[in-house]
């Protein structure tokens, strides 16, 4: 019997490989886009004809000699390991020197260069598997020009596969942004059909940057936080703490690695800004964004009970870790990854954001932009001495957002001052956070003697509040005895009320919030000096205090740089009396 098993021949092995790597015009420019950045690129200007299925990536890297243009693209040449050893010490964004190779397979690929240094600039044109064709000396700045033409010419059935023309073109944008975020500091520039699509300027920060992405969203509703961490206890950093063997490659394209992690986290303030869709929750792994789904859900999870129903949060996390936590061989994009210690990292992300959600001296913000004329106001007023109760700078630094009670307004709200304006507070969402995670940390049931007894309850009401931890048994004809309740209920005169409303549904948190609503102290009722101050202090405390279990917010700023622009105080009094 003759054999069935065969090896496939060479051009079908590379139209297979190109077809995992190369799929559509977004990946074309992800692929290029990538190298340019592993050159050190720090200026990117694509440039796109979609009905051409033309591109052209032009970049300020450190380019490449005769030598290295010659090799480009043939089958798995790259620059960036050497052995099996390396695939442990990924440093850079591409390294399995396919991208190339697969373009010479599915179109006609030219590539201008010229070494940062080298007096000479190349055009080389590739042919089918990466073949040299001409070769000729050009004049280019340092860097390099790459541009594929007919992509897909040899496959008309996969283009007829594509989505259309828009629909490419917003993935392109999207790819660009995505990869734009995890490189703050690089300028682009998008050319479609020779006009100029959009910009991305560079800016210090992604948090800087990311208003660009979203317009709606300003400066003040965004908070940044960026930690150095330890590797996980099992991290192996040896191997990675050395520069990858890679001598005839850029020296900006690789980078050391320190024996610590680091964690950038840009979160948008729950009380400010939300999302119908978790599309802005993205989490970025050395320099690429990754899809971790485990990752994702520990972000939603530490948003929970923050943000109005149905409403999720704008968070972009960037993880900067030792290349031995990461397996990056998953799939030839290389966005999804094989991440050791997982719940290390889950641990630390958590942390993070409690951290930018709460309320210290580190992240206190403004409710309005301070502008180039409040920090004029400052100046001025602070050299004039006009300022209003002056306090020693040191000890607003110490601890600049310690509220003090002021006043309640309308028996809802408590007026707080602090080192730089003032607040109102609305006391019973306030209360509410307080109670909500004081029960979270702590759901304690107490016995009730007599019992607390509920009529006519259906046994799907049952055996919810048997589900949350209550007592309950029959006590007659369609009667019930609760002979337990959460703490905070024993000394209300709607218990019976409050239990039946836990009876309605929902997990152990839902229960939490409707025994720390009902408990929390109500709107209308007086409240005088020492008790609106224990919960300015005790509400200040909490891990979230910025809005209520339900996602509303619970505190109103009045910056004094927003009153002194209200009440004029740039005006100088003489003149504003006519002399």
């Amino acid at each position: 019997m003759a054999s069935t098993i065969q090896a496939l021949p060479t051009e079908v092995v590379y139209l297979i490989t190109a077809g995992e790597v190369i799929d559509s015009l977004a990946s074309v420019v992800r692929e290029l886009v990538e190298n340019s950045l592993d050159a050190g690129a720090t200026r990117i200007v694509v440039s796109l004809w979609p009905q051409q299925w033309r591109i052209r990536v032009a970049d300020n890297g450190c380019g490449m000699n005769l030598d290295d243009l010659e090799q480009a693209a043939t089958a798995h040449s790259t620059s960036k390991i050497r052995s099996s050893a390396d695939l442990w010490k990924i440093n850079s964004l591409g390294f399995r020197g396919e991208a190339l190779h697969s373009l010479t397979t599915l179109a006609d690929l030219e590539i201008l260069s010229r070494p940062v240094g080298g007096k000479l600039g190349w055009r080389i044109s590739y042919g089918d598997g990466g073949e040299v064709g001409e070769v000729e000396v050009t004049a280019i700045a340092p860097g390099t020009v790459v541009t594929v033409s007919h992509l897909f010419g040899n496959c008309s059935s996969r283009r007829q596969g594509l989505p259309t023309a828009a629909q490419q073109m917003k993935a392109v944008q999207a790819t660009i942004q995505q990869i734009a975020l995890c490189h703050p500091h690089v300028t682009w520039q998008i050319w479609q059909n020779d006009r100029q699509w959009f910009t991305i300027c560079p800016a210090t920060t992604t948090g800087q940057l990311l208003p660009q992405f979203l317009p709606q969203v300003r400066q003040g509703d965004l908070q940044e936080v960026k930690l150095e961490l330890p590797n996980p206890p099992n991290s192996y950093t040896e191997d990675a703490m050395n520069r990858v063997s890679t001598p005839d490659s850029c020296t900006d394209a690789i980078h050391r690695v320190s024996p610590h992690s680091s964690l950038n986290l840009v979160v948008g303030l729950p009380d400010r800004t939300h999302r119908h869709r978790p599309d802005w929750v993205r989490v970025a792994i050395n320099g690429r964004m990754v899809k971790t789904p485990e990752l994702e859900q520990t972000i939603l999870s530490a948003f929970h009970r923050t943000l109005p129903r149905d409403r999720y949060p704008i968070c972009f996390l960037h993880l900067a870790i030792s290349p031995d936590q990461i397996n990056w061989n998953r799939n030839p994009a290389k966005t999804e990854i094989y991440l050791n210690e997982i719940i290390y990292w889950q641990e630390q992300i958590t942390q993070a954001i409690n951290q930018a959600l709460s309320i210290s001296s580190n992240n206190l913000k403004e409710a309005v932009h301070t502008t180039r004329v409040s920090k004029l106001l400052k100046a001025a007023e602070a050299k004039g001495g006009y300022n209003f109760n002056p306090q020693n700078p040191n000890e607003n630094h110490k601890n600049p957002n310690s509220l003090k009670a002021v006043a309640q307004v309308s028996n809802t709200y408590i007026v707080a001052e602090h080192s730089g304006g003032m607040w109102l507070v609305e006391q019973h969402i306030a209360h509410e956070r307080v109670l909500y995670e004081q029960l979270c940390d702590d759901w304690q049931l107490v016995p009730v003697e007599p019992p607390i007894i509920l009529y006519q309850l259906s046994p799907a009401q049952v055996s919810q509040l048997q589900r949350i931890g209550l007592d309950i048994e029959p006590f007659g004809e369609q009667l019930w005895a609760v002979r337990n309740i959460p703490a905070p209920l024993q000394q209300r005169d709607d218990c019976a009320e409050a239990i039946l409303e836990l009876s309605w549904g929902g997990d152990l948190q839902t229960a939490q919030v409707a025994v720390a609503c009902r408990s929390a102290i109500r709107n209308g009722t007086p409240m005088n000096h020492q008790e609106m101050q224990t919960l300015l202090d005790n509400w200040q405390r909490t891990r979230n205090p910025r809005t209520c279990p339900h996602g509303r917010p619970i505190y109103l700023s009045l910056e004094e740089s927003a009153l002194a622009r209200f009440f004029r105080r740039n005006w100088v009094i003489g003149k504003s009396h006519g002399i």
